[in-house]
């Protein structure tokens, strides 16, 4: 049992707790009845609020449409207002630009440029709201004016501002080419920067809005004027300078010149201008002697030796006396070579500025029609060129043809630029190019073989051999022709190639030494074939020279006739590089020369038989020593010592005229001859010397050992 004061504690204890669970509920009552008055007045006072909105509402919408028709409104009126104000305005279009339209675009072009552009948006909006009314037409009369204003306006500014590129600045645009030191390219400036600008300007709206394409007609005409000027000016800039005695400025020198060109030789192509010179005073007498054959006076003795000297001197001396007067008679070739890579410069440069102005679709088509006047006179000159090399053919006036040969290696060369920029030009201006190579080829290989042929078949003419036996000028002109083939192998291979002269020369073609053109060949292929020409001419020469022996009477001197010209020959041959070309097919030509020169010297040597052949063993009288001579004995050597004098004075008279111009040989051939004969004679002399064959022992030996190698040490000097 639980204890009294237990119960009563635990009692007292609940009946707490209960009290105090009676008075949170109570609390929780009056807390929710304040809330529900909360409440009610919320719902109240939101229901107030609502039905306050409500009539605001109905208040404000009303107002709210109202304003914003009234806007609608005002924004109808002001478009309104504005599309008035627009289409008045192109009713002010007219007299509002028809000043600035008269003015003309003249420095002004950009407010010009905009009245051109207000008038056609009025020409536009007549054409498409009111195409009876006659603003229109009064603003397409405008139009109109103002476009030919504008086409004048291109046409001024182009002729103004398009000058003639001078010569000096074209030399230095293609003497960049050739420098071999890193310098600023040089440029054209063909139309100053601003007017550069107004022109592109004009054109572009000629064509977007003018669609007008006359000014391209005009551009390349003004333009293909001053090209084909520029071009002749540097022709007339070479002429002139050679008259002056000025060597013209040439890009073939490297030059780092700034402002004023220094004025440097031209490069020259080889000994070719040393040749033209000499070849012109042959030619005038005309290798088959058709031409002034009469009036040529043959040089004897120490003359012609002094002109094969200076003659052989020439072909290796790039300085010489004669290398100005050169530069003067082949101003013409020059000119020719510097105007074809001037033109190829200044189209490049033309088709820069073409491309800025006129419009991509039409650029080829103008460009064709600019360069056509140009390139017309260029291949005319050109055809003219090969005019004259045939003409002169036929007259074997074959220095004039050496011309072709500069020229066709320079076209040649010229030819890749030149397709280039031909690109996309009718197919008539691309060919013109190539027809002019051929036709070169053509003649050039035409006086290639006319030459072997005159070469073959100069007459022997006895006015015109050397009195002296020295080189004759046949021989001269044929070595000064192939010694200019070595300076233009390429080109020279090319000529006989072109005409297919390899069946000819019995060459077989090897298809691996062609390519798919049909006059393109490799360089080994050329090098056989000119190799066999230059032995053909060889041969013919060789052949001529033995017939022309056959005038002299003497067989001596046509001995020394021979040996002179094989010896020039051989010496030509070995100075210049013509014996490795003609080594090519000839591995024995040099062996040869020289068994031909010993040969000759031989032949010469027997002439001297009929002086030594009065005091040789076999033909002395044999005596015994200490005997008394008979008078048929006496009479016997008193004729061998007469004899020996007589035949040797005659010789060394003769011989001494004659001429040995090559020192070497000169002396090697007088050596041995006076080893010959001062050896028999000095047998002869010792022999009969002392010996009483004579009371006047001085009138038959005349001449000791010693004098008689004097005498033949002078001969062939007609100075001695």
């Amino acid at each position: 049992m639980i204890p009294p004061q237990e119960a009563s504690a635990r009692r007292r204890e609940i009946e707490d707790k209960l009290k105090q669970e009676e008075e949170t509920l109570s609390f929780i009552r009056d807390s929710l009845e304040k809330s529900d008055q909360l409440t009610k007045n919320m719902v109240s006072i939101l229901s107030s609020f609502e039905s306050r909105l409500m009539k605001l509402e109905n208040s404000i919408i009303p107002v709210h449409k109202q304003t914003e028709n009234l806007q609608r409104l005002q924004e109808n009126v002001e478009k309104t207002l504005s599309c008035l104000d627009h289409v008045i305005s192109y009713y002010h279009v007219a007299s509002d630009t028809e000043k600035i339209i008269r003015e003309g675009p003249t420095g002004r072009l950009e407010e010009y440029l905009g009245s051109m552009a207000k008038i056609q948006k009025a020409v536009e909006y007549f054409q498409d709201n009111s195409p009876d009314s006659p603003e229109l037409n009064k603003v397409k009369l405008l139009f109109e004016r103002g476009k030919e204003s504008l086409e004048s306006e291109f046409r001024s500014l182009m002729t103004r501002h398009s000058k003639v590129v001078s010569p000096v600045l074209i030399l230095d645009l293609i003497s960049g080419d050739d420098e071999l030191e890193v310098q600023e390219d040089v440029a054209l400036e063909h139309l100053p920067e601003s007017v550069l600008q107004d022109v592109i300007r004009i054109s572009r709206w000629l064509v977007e809005y003018g669609r007008n394409q006359d000014f391209m007609n005009v551009y390349y005409q003004i333009r293909s004027s001053q090209l084909d000027r520029s071009i002749k000016g540097l022709k007339e800039h070479f002429r002139k300078s050679s008259s002056s005695s000025a060597v013209p400025y040439s890009p073939a020198i490297p030059n780092k010149r700034k402002d004023t060109p220094t004025k440097k030789p031209p490069k020259r192509p080889g000994t070719i201008r040393k040749a033209q010179n000499l070849l012109k005073q042959y030619s005038q007498h005309g290798l088959d002697g058709k031409k002034g054959g009469s009036n040529l006076i043959p040089l004897e003795g120490h003359e012609h030796d002094f002109r094969v000297k200076h003659l052989s001197e020439a072909l290796n001396d790039k300085h010489g006396p004669l290398a100005g007067r050169d530069d003067m008679l082949d101003v013409e070739t020059d000119a020719y070579i510097h105007c074809v890579s001037a033109f190829v410069k200044l189209a490049q440069s033309e088709y820069q500025l073409l491309a800025d102005i006129i419009p991509e679709h039409h650029q080829k088509k103008t460009f064709d029609s600019l360069i056509q006047d140009a390139l017309d006179g260029l291949m005319l000159e050109g055809e003219n060129i090969v005019s004259a090399a045939r003409k002169a053919i036929i007259r074997h006036d074959f220095s004039t043809v050496l011309t072709v040969f500069p020229i066709l290696r320079h076209l040649k060369q010229t030819k890749p630029e030149f397709d280039q920029v031909l690109q996309g030009t009718a197919a008539s201006t691309k060919n013109k190019l190539p027809g002019l190579i051929t036709s070169m080829e053509t003649i050039g290989a035409k006086a290639l073989e006319d030459f072997a042929d005159n070469i073959k078949n100069d007459p022997d003419k006895e006015y015109n051999m050397p009195k002296d036996g020295t080189v004759h000028e046949l021989t001269s002109n044929a070595i000064l022709f192939l010694q200019q083939l070595l300076d233009f192998q390429e080109t020279a291979g090319a000529m006989l190639a072109s005409q297919v002269l390899g069946d000819t020369y019995n060459i077989p073609l090897d298809p691996r030494e062609t390519s798919s053109s049909a006059t393109s060949y490799s360089s080994e292929f050329s090098k056989r074939l000119l190799s066999t020409y230059i032995c053909k001419v060889l041969g013919n020469l060789q052949l001529n020279l033995l017939s022309k022996s056959k005038v002299y009477e003497d067989p001596a001197l046509s001995a020394i006739f021979l040996h002179n010209n094989y010896n020039y020959i051989l010496k030509s041959l070995e100075k210049s590089e013509l014996i490795q070309l003609v080594a090519v097919t000839q591995k024995t030509a040099e062996r040869s020369y020289r068994e031909h020169i010993e040969q000759q010297i031989q032949t010469y040597q027997r002439s001297w038989l009929k002086v030594t052949d009065y005091i040789t063993e076999k033909n002395l009288p044999v005596f015994q020593s200490g005997v008394k001579l008979r008078d048929k004995e006496r009479q016997m050597i008193k004729e061998r010592f007469k004899g020996f004098n007589d035949g040797l004075e005659e010789l060394c008279k003769i011989q001494k005229a004659w001429a040995i111009p090559d020192t070497e040989q000169r002396d090697k051939i007088r050596q041995a001859q006076k080893n010959i004969v001062k050896e028999t004679y000095g047998a002869f002399l010792h022999r009969f010397g002392n010996v009483s064959f004579t009371k006047n022992p001085d009138k038959y030996i005349k001449y000791q050992v010693e004098q008689v190698g004097d005498m033949i040490d002078r001969l062939f000097d007609t100075s001695a």
